[in-house]
């Protein structure tokens, strides 16, 4: 059994965890920590932590400062690579870009990391929100709308799982439910096929959601619009905006499913 309680065995890299654990441990909204303050996130000792913040300054993914050590934008490219490898985005960008236009209201796509959805791609339109999002910001899944979908489309033993794990996300929300009124959430979810998060992330943010299927007909992200709650009443994102979504959110699976069954040519 390796540090943490992870699982172990002959071909376990346990150094390679401890780098992760290390680049984990920087929070949004934190321009730079400290060794101490990296130390007690990750239970690692100071000269574990002290070895391990070296490498990763000598391999560019971080740079000492005043304060101590912040990431680099070479981070970036982890997560980046992920993306491109799947092809979402060039996938799905006309289809965002569209659904952007015809609504005049920012969209996203994520999927679930643990108890988190993760952006995975952002179309945005110029307003003032609560929370800022990027490709690579996370929250707690089930105060978003995305969440709710992406919960809901798991079945019942990957759920338990997935709601076991911590949130990385750094964000308390509004909206934090018992067992019972999320198992009541994600039921209305399954029986619509999109879900409403009203402010239940934080004040002013109201959203949309549906899942986005691929070929086998399998929930594998979400797609949104996002509104200024100030602006865009519940009424209006459910009669004008969520039959927009829904097209959408169906035109991407549909244009999945046919890159997917493309045959690769080699040779």
């Amino acid at each position: 059994m390796s540090d943490n309680g992870r699982g172990a065995g002959p071909d376990f890299i346990e150094a390679l965890a401890r780098g992760l654990d290390v680049l984990r441990s920087f929070r949004p909204g934190c321009p730079s920590t400290t060794l101490s303050e990296i130390a007690t996130a990750t239970g690692l000792a100071r000269p574990t932590v002290r070895r391990i913040l070296i490498t990763l300054e000598a391999l560019g993914y971080v740079r000492a400062v005043d304060r101590g050590f912040a990431l680099t934008p070479r981070v970036l490219e982890l997560g980046m690579a992920y993306v491109n490898a799947l092809n979402m985005w060039d996938i799905a960008r006309p289809h965002m870009k569209r659904l952007v236009e015809q609504t005049n209201e920012s969209t996203s796509m994520a999927q679930l990391d643990g108890s988190d959805v993760v952006y995975v791609a952002r179309v945005a339109v110029p307003k003032i929100v609560t929370l800022a999002v990027t490709i690579g910001t996370r929250f707690p899944a089930p105060a978003t709308s995305m969440g709710k979908v992406l919960l809901a489309a798991l079945p019942p033993a990957a759920l338990t799982a997935v709601l076991a794990e911590p949130t990385r996300s750094g964000i308390t929300p509004r909206w934090q439910p018992s067992p019972g009124e999320l198992d009541t959430a994600l039921r209305e979810v399954r029986a619509k096929g999109w879900a409403l998060a009203d402010q239940d992330l934080a004040p002013g943010i109201r959203s949309i959601a549906t899942g986005v299927r691929d070929g086998d007909g399998k929930v594998v992200a979400a797609l949104n619009v996002t509104v200024h709650a100030a602006e865009t009443s519940v009424e209006t994102l459910l009669e004008e905006h969520l039959p927009k979504l829904l097209r959408a959110a169906a035109d991407i699976g549909h244009d999945w499913a046919l890159t997917a069954a493309v045959p690769v040519v080699t040779g």
